[in-house]
């Protein structure tokens, strides 16, 4: 899907955010993949002060702000109404 949206001419950076307390998977979760992943910490805790729930996806605009949330769990994108509604969001944040 990145390679979509900078195909397309979009400003998008996909990236995951892997939970403070889970680094062990890291090397296993970036292995063999090229979106950036982002270390949480214990003093920063990104997951709890967003109420992060497993498999979420946050959208934010240019100005850093929540304008979609979208989870893998219940939206599997292996059905393309869901790979192609997540790309609409990405999409929609990325569109003046």
């Amino acid at each position: 899907m990145q390679d979509e949206l900078t195909t397309a001419g979009l400003d998008v950076t996909i990236f995951g955010v892997n939970q403070a307390g889970h680094e062990s998977g890291v090397v296993t979760f970036t292995t063999g993949r090229d979106i950036g992943l982002l270390q949480d910490t214990a003093a920063v805790n990104v997951w709890t002060a967003w109420g992060v729930a497993y498999r979420d996806v946050y959208i934010v605009d240019g100005d850093n702000n929540v304008v979609g949330v979208y989870n893998l769990t219940v939206s599997n994108l292996a059905e393309q109404t869901n790979y192609d509604e997540l790309k609409g969001l990405f999409t929609a944040a990325a569109t003046p």
